[in-house]
């Protein structure tokens, strides 16, 4: 018995013992099987966003059901964009971009084509539809005068236009001034 419990015979025991006690607990402990989406809090992002932009913000209210926003991200190198991500119901992909860059430059790149492939009524506006094949990317662009909106994911076209219609523009913030002044 002495032989066990030493040397290498006792080190590769004890470890074939650990291993089988890991691989039982594996076997038999309880593992979540429920997908986890990160879920972001985008209302700040948003206040900000009322105040700088030189546009009235488009908003998804209400956003579709089941669906999870997980990104927000605001860019003001040069032009004020704001790229909204969401996990759709289906559990598919949607952005929505918007941004005061020139329209049809801004469209291309976020669509990644300039190739329009049809049109969608949506809310009274024409939107373009834009299918990229290679990266099954659909996106729906509508050009406006003050700021360009893209939808656009691996989301079926029917997911891209209900985020596209469940968008209200946002009234402008004021920026708050800063008072300066002597105390006293």
């Amino acid at each position: 018995m002495r032989r066990f419990t030493q040397g290498f015979y006792g080190y590769a025991f004890a470890l074939l013992v650990c291993l089988a006690i890991v691989g039982i607990f594996l076997l038999i402990a309880p593992q979540s099987r429920e997908e986890h989406i990160p879920r972001v809090d985008y209302s700040m992002t948003l206040a900000g966003l009322r105040r700088v932009a030189p546009y009235e913000v488009r908003v998804p209210d209400p956003v579709p059901a089941g669906w999870v926003p997980n990104s927000s991200e605001v860019d003001q190198k040069g032009y004020v964009t704001w790229r909204l991500g969401f996990a759709t119901a289906k559990r598919s992909h949607a952005l929505l971009a918007q941004s005061d860059e020139p329209g049809e430059a801004f469209a291309s790149r976020i669509a990644n084509t300039d190739k329009a492939t049809g049109t969608r009524q949506i809310n009274g506006q024409a939107w373009q539809e834009r299918y990229r094949p290679d990266k099954k990317q659909r996106s729906l662009v509508l050009v406006q005068p003050d700021v360009t909106l893209v939808v656009t994911g691996r989301a079926d076209w029917d997911e891209l236009t209900d985020l596209a219609a469940s968008l209200k523009a946002q009234p402008k913030i004021a920026p708050t001034p800063i008072q300066s002044g002597t105390p006293g």
